[in-house]
């Protein structure tokens, strides 16, 4: 069982980059997913949710309309689109399941795969 973050990178501001999250040995369409990060030195934040269905989203204000949560059950994968990044938003990202989506939290229950380090730089 395994949940993998990747497509992190160096990229310069205003750049775009998509991460996925891949699931191995359980399937992804039961959960609800949430994408997190952790910039050096800061807590661990909540960035944006999806639910299993696809039905419902959620995103940090600090995010709104740059970033798009999407998921791919058939590939057992969810990506996230960030557009116009911002040197703030280098961070390792992490997805993880069974967040709390209105709160865009963790909860005692959520598998987290591991991160994929975003570096906005110019």
């Amino acid at each position: 069982v395994q949940l993998q973050a990747s497509g992190g990178g160096l990229v310069q501001p205003g750049g775009s980059l998509r991460l996925s999250c891949a699931a191995s040995g359980f399937t992804l369409d039961w959960y609800n997913i949430g994408w997190f990060r952790q910039a050096p030195g800061k807590e661990r934040e909540g960035v944006s949710c999806i639910s299993s269905s696809a039905g419902s989203t959620n995103y940090a204000d600090s995010v709104k309309g740059r970033f798009t949560v999407s998921r791919d059950n058939a590939k057992n994968t969810v990506y996230l689109q960030m557009n116009n990044l911002k040197p703030e938003d280098t961070a390792v990202y992490y997805c993880a399941t069974d967040p709390d989506c209105s709160r865009l939290s963790w909860t005692p229950l959520s598998y987290w795969g591991q991160g994929t380090l975003v570096t906005v730089s110019s």
